[in-house]
């Protein structure tokens, strides 16, 4: 009679197949979870620069609104204005193309405060009153860009000081 054989174990060859396998379903986890990551990353700076962005938008239009002797013969990248603070705040926007930023400045005691970073481009358009000495409104323009996104965004404030001019 034959003895019949005992074959309770793996051979060899199917270990190596299933750790051939493994390897390449780990290998597809890793490039899936490194992916995850690098998006995840490129997202949260994209997040940070358009909420800068809004954040220094919301400053100037606030301040537009409620402020008035807005220079109408400021070139388009920037904006010269008193606030309505007591005593009024002489203050300028300025994009400088240089260095991609936003600045605020003090006119007064020429302190610069970077308002914005990662701005590619930034325009103030300026609505002059009848005489042409203030300003109605002013339209603004931030292009930012982080890698490759580049998003615009824009918004307008109307002065009320000077509405009925």
């Amino acid at each position: 009679m034959r003895a019949a054989r005992n074959c309770n174990g793996f051979t060899i060859a199917e270990m190596l197949v299933a750790l051939a396998i493994s390897a390449i379903l780990l290998a597809a986890v890793g490039v899936a979870f490194n992916a995850s990551i690098v998006n995840f990353r490129a997202n949260e700076d994209l997040f940070k620069t358009i909420n800068s962005a809004r954040q220094a938008l919301y400053r100037i239009t606030s301040q537009l609104r409620t402020g008035y002797a807005v220079e109408p013969t400021d070139p388009n990248n920037r904006c010269s204005f008193l606030t309505s603070d007591i005593p009024p705040q002489d203050i300028t926007y300025e994009y400088r193309i240089a260095d991609h930023k936003l600045y605020l400045i003090t006119n007064s005691d020429g302190h610069e405060y970077v308002l914005c970073s990662n701005v590619t481009a930034a325009s103030f358009v300026k609505t002059p009153t009848a005489l042409g000495t203030d300003c109605k409104s002013v339209q603004i323009s931030l292009t930012v860009q982080t890698g490759s996104t580049v998003k615009t965004l824009a918004a307008a404030a109307v002065i009320r000081r000077n509405i009925d001019l």
